[in-house]
């Protein structure tokens, strides 16, 4: 699953000091563009801008050679020493020295002599950098790395996706599947490093909630439930590609099903052991972070990383508070609209349970999809200068995956179009998915959202590999949130029952801000957060469920998708009213989209130039 990134922060955010934009950095402050009227000075510059593009270059190689999971993901190749340091201190070590020596060469290149575009990409290098050292001091790691994964995103669901076809990792030779052999053979090596992170925080008293555990146990279950031959370990020898030559096939399958067999299935059951019989039954009731000694502090860190603002975790309660008031004004309209004159919480009650708001079949779902992908790319030339390359599928969750996931996510394709994006929809529990959120979710995790965005910037080689493949989940999934609200230009939601499904998922993203809060800093129990999200909106339990379920596992990442698209609102309204008849949203777009994944105050301080400088195309690319 693709790394998802918010942006929003509107008029409502400014309503209180505390969610105020932050002020701008100090190196902020001069991404102004600089002067190049003399000679001596130019040539100080190109100095400047290249010390600091061979930092870039050495920094990728360094985080490649210290992200197994990130290298295997972007298909570059990853040796079994590698990936044998996952879940080690060792490998935390090696990070927060590689993080200090690049943190220590940066401070040593005169922001003041770069060109305008590497001031923006010292200022998002900068600002990357600083999370990265924040989260990998030893007192934070002892709170983190002690809960190295759970049932959302976890290594023990993602490394099957990334043991068979159609992935980024690289299988186009014999070598590479040597390669995926031999990581299978390692896998038990790998689970059983994780297991000692878990008991280091049983020792301290650092566990996860029992919720997230039950559901790990629950994906394994999944997996070990499958046959060897049909699991997604053996899906590369189903579909060998070209560039295998018949005479190694039958030895690869061979010796890939032993490696799968005596292998990998044992890897995970002693997995399930461990956590059925040993971690279980100490694992924590509560499932907040403010369940834990110094979680307080922690969920403060983990809401900077995700939205690139201090905020206060009260404030952001109080603003979630009111957008659901207002969204629920709106909903009222829309539900006159549909023929209902009853309270709006009846409707919830009715559109869970009338037929005609549901899919009867899976294809009835994607058909939906399908439907608003080929009017998006007939109107996409309107809304933007650049479209990517990279092609798009559309296909269902795999069925070990439903359950635990939300209506639809993106994976994304690799830089060079080889591998497509893809929109994931949930087919899981029909009765429970909604044919009224079809426009804005295609919107959202499709085109012109995550798949635009996430593939735009894996294209531009014009920029380092931080902007390419990095970024902040306010600025993802904040684009993505803001994506949605195209639909209403587009004319997606002259359909009033699209028009509730906007509004549906507008309220999933207020009440996020809420419940996240609510959860990590309030004391609110799974089921008050469940709750809560059924008395404000028409999504069904399953939904809500696996919505809370996410938030339990990874803390403050809801809370970027309001917080990144009110900021990207508010600056094309600034824009809009500034340059009057010269704004062109293309034009818009392309300043917002052309620097990959920006900070908030980065792009803030990148548009208002725009905007200073009369709105020109091309500006700052």
């Amino acid at each position: 699953m693709a790394l998802k990134w918010s942006a929003r922060m509107g008029a409502a955010l400014l309503a209180t000091a505390m969610v105020h934009p932050a002020p701008l950095l100090a190196h902020e402050a001069s991404l102004a563009p600089a002067r190049l009227d003399a000679a001596p000075a130019k040539a100080t510059q190109l100095s400047a801008n290249t010390m600091l593009d061979r930092l870039f270059a050495e920094d990728a190689r360094q985080t490649m050679a210290l992200d197994p999971l990130g290298a295997l993901e972007q298909g570059q190749r990853v040796s079994i020493q590698q990936f044998a340091l996952l879940f080690t201190p060792e490998l935390a070590r090696r990070r927060r020295e590689a993080n200090a020596r690049t943190l220590a060469t940066l401070a040593r290149i005169d922001q003041a002599r770069l060109d305008p575009g590497h001031r923006i990409s010292y200022a998002v290098f900068e600002d990357t950098k600083r999370k990265e050292q924040a989260l990998l001091r030893p007192e934070v790691q002892a709170l983190t790395a002690v809960q190295p994964f759970n049932h959302f995103g976890g290594f023990h669901i993602a490394y099957p996706e990334l043991s068979g076809p159609g992935t980024a990792a690289a299988l186009t030779s014999v070598a590479d599947f040597d390669q995926l052999i031999a990581r299978h053979r390692a896998l038990d090596h790998v689970f059983s490093q994780a297991i000692a992170r878990f008991r280091e925080g049983m020792a301290s008293g650092v566990t996860a909630p029992r919720l997230t555990v039950d559901n790990m146990i629950v994906q394994i279950d999944g997996l070990l439930a499958q046959p060897v031959d049909q699991s997604p370990f053996m899906g590369p020898v189903r579909q060998f590609p070209d560039s295998i030559p018949a005479s190694e096939r039958s030895r690869i399958s061979d010796e890939l099903a032993s490696a799968t067999q005596r292998e990998v299935y044992p890897a995970y059951r002693a997995l399930r052991r461990f956590l059925a019989e040993e971690y279980r039954p100490v694992a924590r009731e509560q499932v907040g972070l403010s369940a834990i000694a110094g979680g307080d502090q922690l969920y403060r860190l983990l809401a900077r990383y995700h939205t690139t603002l201090d905020l206060d975790p009260s404030a952001v309660h109080q603003l979630g508070l009111n957008e659901v008031a207002q969204i629920k004004a709106r909903m009222v309209a829309v539900k006159l609209e549909l023929g209902f004159d009853g309270p709006l919480g009846a409707f919830f009650d009715h559109i869970r349970t009338d037929p005609r708001y549901h899919p009867r079949t899976e294809e009835d779902l994607a058909e939906g999809f399908r439907a608003v992908g080929r009017r998006v790319d007939a109107l996409a030339p309107q809304y933007f200068l650049n479209l990517p390359r990279t092609p798009l599928n559309i296909q269902p969750y795999p069925a070990y995956r439903a359950k635990f996931e939300a209506g639809g996510s993106y994976a994304q394709g690799t830089a060079d179009g080889a591998q497509p994006g893809v929109f994931f929809f949930n087919a899981y529990d029909l009765k429970s998915r909604f044919l009224t959120g079809v426009s804005t979710l295609y919107l959202h995790e499709g085109a012109p959202g995550h798949h635009f965005q996430i593939s735009l910037a894996q294209e531009n080689t014009a920029l380092p590999d931080f902007q390419r493949f990095g970024g902040n989940t306010a600025y993802i999934e904040g684009w993505a949130l803001y994506a949605e609200t195209l639909g209403y230009e587009m004319g997606f939601y002259k359909d009033p029952m699209q028009h509730w499904g906007t509004l549906d998922d507008e309220m999933l993203r207020a009440m996020r801000l809420v419940v996240d809060t609510g959860l990590h800093t309030k004391d609110w129990s799974r089921d008050q957060a469940v709750d809560y999200m059924l008395a404000n909106s028409g999504m069904g339990r399953s939904d809500a469920e696996a919505e809370v379920d996410r938030y339990i596992a990874n803390p403050g990442q809801a809370l970027a998708y309001k917080i990144g698209a009110l900021t990207i609102q508010r600056l094309r309204k600034e824009a809009e009213a500034s340059l009057a008849d010269r704004f062109d949203i293309r034009l818009f777009h392309d300043q917002v989209l052309g620097s990959g994944a920006l900070p908030m105050p980065v792009l803030e301080a990148k548009v208002r130039r725009w905007i200073t400088a009369g709105g020109p195309a091309g500006y700052l690319r």
